[in-house]
């Protein structure tokens, strides 16, 4: 059983090492075919690129100074504090552990690298294979970076006004943070 796992494993880290320079190679030769000037078409590419990076760096400076001030000003540890004393006022104490992702919920609508972050926080305190670390996993996995993609993209595009998207996307982020702890509580608990 072992050696056909072992060819397996093989296999597919041959695979995954010639799947991206594969596809690479594929878009060329299509290219190629079809008589596309591939050089001056990369080109154009990367000059609308540019123009698209130049256009949305203060909606990331915005947002990376937000979130820096917020990390910075020791809120999560306040929230923490005051969420575990909530849970010991109604006899729920030994829930008080699931605050710590707090600082995960909080940050993962605003950038998903200071989530990352603070997953490798919540690795190196409780452990990977931990409750927290196993139900941090699935957060990580179940939300979105709201406040980034919305900022990067409607920016990119011209839209200042949100309107229904943010609503509905922090509702959808917290329904995925919900139901996460519920699996992290049922399967790691």
């Amino acid at each position: 059983m072992s050696t056909f796992s072992d060819a397996f494993v093989a296999a597919a880290e041959v695979v995954s090492q010639w799947t991206v320079p594969g596809v690479i190679l594929l878009i060329v030769l299509t290219a190629w075919w079809r008589g596309v000037p591939m050089y001056e078409s990369f080109i154009t590419g990367a000059k609308e690129g540019f123009g698209v990076v130049i256009m949305i760096i203060p909606y990331l400076v915005a947002i990376l100074f937000a979130i820096k001030v917020f990390l910075a000003s020791g809120l999560f540890d306040d929230l923490k504090w005051l969420a575990t004393k909530g849970l010991e006022l109604v006899g729920l104490e030994r829930f008080s552990e699931t605050f710590e992702l707090l600082p995960l919920v909080l940050t993962k609508p605003l950038s998903g690298g200071a989530s990352r972050g603070v997953l490798v926080d919540l690795f190196d305190r409780f452990g990977p294979d931990s409750f927290i670390g196993n139900t941090g996993s699935i957060m990580m996995g179940s939300s979105e970076t709201t406040f980034y993609i919305l900022s990067v993209y409607f920016g990119a595009v011209g839209v200042k006004r949100f309107r229904h998207t943010l609503p509905a996307c922090l509702i959808s982020d917290a329904a995925g943070f919900a139901f996460a702890l519920f699996l992290g509580l049922l399967f790691f608990a």
